[in-house]
Parts: structure tokens; C-alpha cells; sequence
């Protein structure tokens, strides 16, 4: 059920909108072989790889990552992928400190490492999560949280994450470096962005703004016409899928066409065409007068500290 709580002195499904229309804006065995131990099943050590090979494997799973990205997955959140959209995982059995690679031989066919040469942070990301490992055959891996990174050979296409929770021990990486969360994508939820903080995410993982010339109570929409083209209003959320923000910030409100706007602390939020991944935030300070918004409902106008 969509959220409708109160605002002001009054339901903000209820409020007359008023529009400004001057205001514009530019594997069994234990190795995931055909007898089974894939997806954490009984009866393997949780290696998970295919003791048959991978022959067929895509030539670029040992290619760079290069720009890494966030990707939303609908059922793990933010991933992080190379720059082509494949993800990447991180192994139980390796460590983060100090950072090691168990994955090798046949292993690393199923599993291929990540080079670390060229590889660079998505906004998303802190760029002091990434690093490299040397390996036993002495080249360098990549790092993320100081845990290496590695493909799967059996993702074919972007976006893919059959790897995830293979062997019980394989997960695709979340933007922290920790293992991307199993469960259902939150209509709103709470990201934390490395230079502005914590801020709230619609359900494809976009930061949500607030605009400075709309207002919270009377109900005023400043951003109509063309300016819709770059900020697009954010869709009413459900209650039962909110992840990290009060339910009591966050309503509906009616914007002067008739149509259903999420809110938050009773402010209509927008998420902005300029950013192209979860974790931008190109958006932030446009015109002095666009802020990200933060779990308490307020605006950010600085960038986090310490």
C-alpha cells in the first residue's frame, strides 16, 4: 500500500498543488561440478568451480575492469561490476588482511581474477577501497575492501549474477567491498555515498533530490515543464519496502497534473538525469538550489567529514 501519511495541517494527497512555471532546469564434490555442491549445496568445501573446465569462457573475463560500476540488482542492491556491467565476487576462503588469493589452478578457469591494472572507482566507491594482490604466479589482482576480486565464468551477459551464493562461499561485491545483501530492492533506502554520506536512494538505487523552489507546506511544485525533462518526479513508495528511513517522513503527494509524487519530510523529491549509475550524485548543488536528501529527511548542502 502506498504511503499517504499527513503533512502540515493536512494529508498531502489532499493539499491544492500550486505550480511555478517561471522555475525551469536545464557445484557435490565440493568444486561445483555436475554432481552438485553449487548455490551453498550439501557436500562441498565451497571452492565452486567446475571440475569439467570452463573452455567456452568469455575471452574478456581476464581483461581489466577498468571504470568500475554500481549496477542495481533487484535482488541484491548495488553490485559492483568492470566497466563492461559483469560483476565481480569476492571468495570466503581469501582473506582481506592481510589480502590473499585461495583461488587458483581450476578454480581460478571457473573463477578468473580480476587484473588490477587500469581499474578505478565508481562514484560510488570510495577510491581508497580499491588495491591489488599478488598472486602466486606473480601477477597483480585486483582488491576491493582488500578482498581480490574475480569474474564468473558462467555469467554471460551484464548485469548476470548467477555466481552469487555459489558454493556457499562466492558473493557479488557491494560497494563497500562487503558481500552484496540477498533481498528484495527497497522503493527507498539508504546509501552511503563516499563524499556526501549517507543519502537516501529510490528502488533502482538513484540518489533522490529535493528542490529548494518547490515547498514543503503551503504545497508549491517549482519544477513543471521542462524542467521535468532532467528531474523526474519519484514514484509514491509502499510502506512494507523501506529499508533505513522513518516511516513517518515519507508521504504522497498530488502534483498539479494529477499524478502521484513520493515525498519526504513532506518534501516532493526528484531523481536527476545526469546520473547514470547508484552512488552519483551529479545532481548535488545544481544551481544552488538541488540537494540530495538525507535519512532525516533534511537537505545536504556539504560533503560527509571524517
Amino acid at each position: 500500500m502506498a504511503l499517504t501519511t499527513a503533512c502540515g495541517s493536512g494529508d498531502r494527497t489532499d493539499a491544492a498543488p500550486v505550480a511555478n512555471d517561471k522555475v525551469q532546469a536545464g557445484s557435490g564434490s565440493g568444486y561445483g561440478d555436475d554432481s552438485g555442491a553449487d548455490k551453498g549445496q550439501a557436500g562441498g568445501d565451497g571452492y565452486g568451480y567446475d571440475s569439467k573446465g570452463d573452455s567456452n569462457r568469455p575471452a574478456a573475463q581476464g581483461a581489466p575492469a577498468r571504470a568500475l560500476a554500481l549496477r542495481q540488482s533487484p535482488e541484491l542492491g548495488p553490485v559492483v561490476t568492470d566497466s563492461k556491467g559483469m560483476a565481480l565476487y569476492r571468495f570466503d576462503k581469501d582473506t582481506a588482511e592481510p589480502p590473499n588469493s585461495a583461488c587458483s589452478g581450476a578454480c581460478a578457469t571457473t573463477w578468473p581474477p580480476v587484473p588490477a591494472d587500469d581499474a578505478t572507482a565508481a562514484s560510488g566507491m570510495a577510491a581508497s577501497s580499491l588495491g591489488s594482490v599478488t598472486r602466486a604466479d606473480g601477477t597483480k589482482q585486483l582488491t576491493i575492501g582488500g578482498w581480490p576480486a574475480y569474474r564468473y565464468a558462467k555469467d554471460t551477459a551484464p548485469g548476470d549474477t548467477k555466481g552469487h551464493g555459489v558454493g556457499g562461499t562466492w558473493n557479488a561485491f557491494a560497494p563497500d567491498g562487503k558481500k552484496a545483501t540477498a533481498g528484495p530492492a527497497a522503493d527507498v533506502s539508504v546509501f552511503d555515498q563516499p563524499k556526501l554520506g549517507k543519502l537516501l536512494v529510490d528502488k533502482e538505487g538513484r540518489t533522490v533530490y529535493r528542490f529548494n523552489k518547490d515547498s514543503a507546506w503551503p504545497m508549491r511544485f517549482g519544477c513543471n515543464g521542462a524542467c521535468l525533462d532532467t528531474w523526474k518526479p519519484v514514484g509514491p513508495a509502499d510502506e512494507s519496502k523501506l529499508a533505513g528511513v522513518p516511516e513517518k517522513l515519507i508521504s504522497t503527494v498530488t502534483r498539479p497534473d494529477g499524478s502521484k509524487q513520493l515525498a519526504v519530510d513532506c518534501w516532493p523529491v526528484y531523481t536527476f538525469s545526469g546520473d547514470k549509475q547508484p552512488g552519483d550524485v551529479n545532481g548535488q548543488g545544481k544551481m544552488g538550489t538541488w540537494f540530495a536528501v538525507s535519512p532525516e529527511g533534511k537537505k545536504i548542502t556539504s560533503p560527509a567529514t571524517g
